[in-house]
C-alpha cells in the first residue's frame, strides 16, 4: 500500500455493469477534486460497459468470472488475490453485484467502501426503488458506507436525501438518486484521500472526531447537493 507522504491515494474500483460511479470518480480525479490514482478496474462481468470507461481513461482492467471457477470459494480467493496484488490504499465498490466473502472484507477492513441506493439501514439488498415506492415513503437516497461482513450493514459515512415526487417511477427516481451518488461518492473518497476519514473496528473517525451518525446531505437538483442544516 502506498503510504508515502503527499502521494495520491491508490484505488482499485470493482464494477459489474455501467460504471457510472466509476466515471464520476475518474472525473473527480481528473479535476483534482480527489488526490488519488486508480490502479485498476476489476469486474466480474467481461461485458460491463464500465470497462470501456476505464480503458478510455487509460486505466488497466481485469476480469474474473464466477463461471470460470468450480466453487464460489475458488472465485472468492481469486478475486482477493487479484485485488490484493495491486496493493491499493482503498477498494471502491461501484455497482459490484456480488457479495464479498469474509476473508476479502477482513483483509481490506477499514479501506473498503460501497455505495448503496437507499438511506440505510432502510432497504438493504436489491430492488430498493421498487420497495420504497411501494411503501409510499416521502424520501429516498443513497448511502456511502464501509463494508462489513453484514450485507449493506457496515458503518455509514454519509447519505444524500432525495425527495420522492408524486409522479415518480423506478426510472425517474433512480436517475435522481444516481445523480446524487455521483457527487457524494467522490466527496467521501476525497475525505479518505486527504486523511480526514478513517474507520477501525467499525468506528468512523472524521477530521479527528468520532462520527456518531452519518453526515446528511439534501439533494436539491441534478446539479446541486447541500449538507442538511445548511440549506
Amino acid at each position: 500500500m502506498n503510504t508515502a507522504p503527499g502521494a495520491p491515494l491508490t484505488l482499485v474500483v470493482l464494477i459489474s455493469n455501467q460504471g457510472s460511479n466509476l466515471q464520476a470518480i475518474i472525473d473527480a480525479i481528473a479535476s483534482q477534486e480527489i488526490h488519488a490514482r486508480i490502479l485498476a478496474v476489476v469486474s466480474n462481468n467481461p461485458h460491463a460497459p464500465g470497462l470501456q470507461k476505464a480503458k478510455n481513461a487509460g486505466i488497466p482492467t481485469a476480469v474474473t468470472e464466477r463461471g470460470d471457477f468450480a466453487t464460489r470459494k475458488d472465485f472468492d480467493r481469486r478475486l482477493l488475490q487479484l485485488v490484493r496484488d495491486y496493493d491499493p490504499g482503498l477498494v471502491v465498490l461501484a455497482g459490484f453485484m456480488r457479495i464479498l466473502d469474509d476473508e476479502f472484507v477482513e483483509h481490506f477492513d477499514g479501506r473498503l467502501l460501497n455505495v448503496h441506493p437507499s438511506l440505510l439501514p432502510k432497504y438493504p439488498g436489491l430492488n430498493t426503488y421498487r420497495r420504497v415506492l411501494a411503501a409510499k415513503d416521502g424520501v429516498h437516497g443513497c448511502s456511502i458506507h464501509f463494508v462489513s461482513s453484514r450485507v449493506d450493514g457496515g458503518p455509514v459515512v454519509a447519505q444524500t436525501e432525495v425527495p420522492i415526487r408524486a409522479d415518480d417511477d423506478e426510472i425517474s427516481l433512480s436517475a435522481r438518486v444516481q445523480a446524487s451518488e455521483h457527487k457524494l461518492y467522490p466527496m467521501v473518497i476525497g475525505w479518505f484521500a486527504n486523511g480526514g476519514l478513517q474507520c477501525q473496528y467499525e468506528t468512523i473517525m472524521l477530521d479527528g472526531k468520532r462520527l456518531a451518525k452519518p453526515r446528511k446531505f439534501a439533494f436539491t437538483g441534478l446539479d446541486e447537493t447541500q449538507e442538511s442544516g445548511k440549506l
